[in-house]
């Protein structure tokens, strides 16, 4: 299961500090930055289960940063690559 968010991080250390969080606090998922979109995209990827949307939202939220699902005719086109 993949779900995208369209947030308001713009700086590349932040973003690698958010992936760090919501790593240790999803461990099933699979997380990317994709700053150069104009929507500072991020792409969750559960390798077990479904994506807890509220969840993940409400976490960057307590962090200080936006995040809201993006529905399919929204999502950018383009190759996607995760980190292994």
């Amino acid at each position: 299961m993949i779900e995208v968010f369209k947030t308001n991080v713009e700086d590349d250390d932040l973003a690698h500090m958010l992936l760090d969080q919501i790593h240790r606090t999803f461990v099933n998922y699979k997380a990317n930055f994709d700053l150069q979109d104009c929507d500072n995209i991020l792409r969750v990827k559960s390798t077990t289960s479904s994506i807890q949307c509220d969840c993940l939202i409400n976490l960057l939220r307590d962090l200080g940063f936006h995040a809201e699902v993006l529905t399919d005719e929204h999502q950018p086109a383009g190759k996607i690559l995760w980190p292994n």
